[in-house]
């Protein structure tokens, strides 16, 4: 008589519903990171040209969106709490699709701004924040396979989405490729959403009177007792370094690039380190569960640091594809592994509310990343400088993260 319900709820399952979900969110990672993170790189060239405006002025505009998303972003997990998932995945989705069409209409600087805090509401209903949250839902034991996988939607939107945002402009101008844009959004997430995202297995248990999640202090106290956690405070510090000198390193990498080894190969290298972030999460996901999660993140940031080092002193072609593709390896990596410490190191009635603080704290911080690294640039009049800083903070994370205290 049990037999049905426990294969039902089997993770290791192939036939595990939570698997659908995967997919679904490996959807909307493609979508709200082409429109969402890297599609910011494409707005600032589009409406350079389209409207002549300073790129100081939209990449300004781009922080705000980051800032703005950031605070949205920690409160996601109640978000999703009193709305359900799939309302709130419907939600980001709709709103992402209004702010990419609004985005080709606008007229002047004013509207880029107001149209970048509705973007931000749509980003925060599909990035990081809504996925591990939602994910959560359905998985435990594999949870760390299931955000690593879907997550890979956000390389493959970098990977496939900008050039197809590009070859749009080029094809219709920016205002017909945003609204393509949006329309292609809607019609491929609005019905695997709606056909998929139910009800997670564990609800009723999860809202049963003297339940665990029933008994779950408010997110305010949680919130609190975390930045008062020696353990947490390390986690989102050296998360925030690291993502801070990751962001600034990739966002200034062709400009570097360009004139070292050319702008084509330029662009070989950044969609090489693409791919190796592709590569690295699914290796990684297949035992990452199984690995000590602070140590293999120390890993991580240090080999970005010994990509830095080859990139600033080797100007020969091959090294500095090792170098890219060494550093890429780890870039997916770093925005899947805080929410599995959190997993393993935390009440796991503090999930969503941790994963969406670290994800808000994260994101403030390497908001400013290509700014600071523009002005070192042009402080020094090279980029040694800034990518020196950028190593260095890769250093100082892995050191900070191997840091807890001895409860934990």
């Amino acid at each position: 008589m049990d037999a049905t319900p426990n294969a039902a709820n089997d993770e290791t399952s192939i036939r595990y519903e939570g698997w659908r979900i995967v997919g679904v969110c490996f959807l909307l990672a493609t979508f709200g990171w082409a429109l969402g993170f890297y599609g910011q790189s494409v707005y600032l060239a589009e409406l350079q040209r389209v409207h002549g405006w300073p790129a100081s002025t939209i990449a300004t505009a781009t922080t705000f969106f980051y800032l703005v998303g950031a605070l949205l972003v920690a409160f996601v997990s109640e978000a999703m709490r009193a709305l359900g998932p799939r309302n709130c995945l419907l939600a980001g989705v709709g709103i992402l699709a209004v702010a990419t069409v609004l985005l080709g209409q606008i007229t002047s600087p004013w509207q880029l701004y107001a149209v970048n805090v509705l973007l931000a509401f749509g980003w925060a209903g599909t990035s990081l924040g809504a996925i591990t949250n939602t994910l959560g839902l359905w998985f435990d034991k594999k949870r760390g396979m299931a955000i690593s996988l879907a997550l890979n939607g956000a390389s493959f939107g970098g990977i496939v989405g900008v050039p197809l945002l590009v070859t749009a402009s080029n094809a219709f101008g920016f205002c017909g490729a945003t609204i393509a844009a949006a329309i292609a959004m809607l019609l491929l997430l609005a019905p695997v959403i709606l056909l998929f995202v139910g009800h997670p297995p564990h609800r009723a248990a999860s809202v049963a009177p003297g339940s665990a999640a029933a008994n779950a202090p408010p997110s305010t106290r949680i919130r609190a007792q975390a930045m008062r956690d020696l353990a947490f405070l390390t986690l989102t510090i050296a998360f925030a370094l690291g993502l801070f000198a990751q962001v600034g390193f990739v966002v200034h990498l062709i400009s570097f690039l360009d004139p070292v080894i050319g702008r084509e190969r330029a662009a070989a290298a950044m969609s090489l380190m693409t791919l190796m972030a592709v590569v690295g999460r699914v290796l990684f996901s297949t035992v990452i569960d199984r690995l000590n999660q602070r140590l293999a993140s120390a890993f991580s940031f240090l080999s970005q640091g010994i990509a830095l080092a080859i990139v600033i002193n080797f100007h020969n072609d091959a090294l500095i594809f090792f170098a890219c593709a060494l550093f890429g390896f780890s870039v997916g990596n770093l925005i899947t592994l805080p929410a599995l410490i959190v997993q393993r190191e935390f009440d796991p009635r503090s999930f969503g509310v941790l994963v969406s603080l670290i994800t808000a704290v994260t994101q403030v911080t390497y908001a400013f990343g290509p700014g600071i690294v523009g002005w070192l640039r042009d402080i020094s009049g090279s980029y040694s400088v800034p990518f020196y800083t950028c190593m260095a903070l890769q250093v100082i994370a892995a050191v900070m993260i191997m840091v807890r205290s001895r409860s934990v």
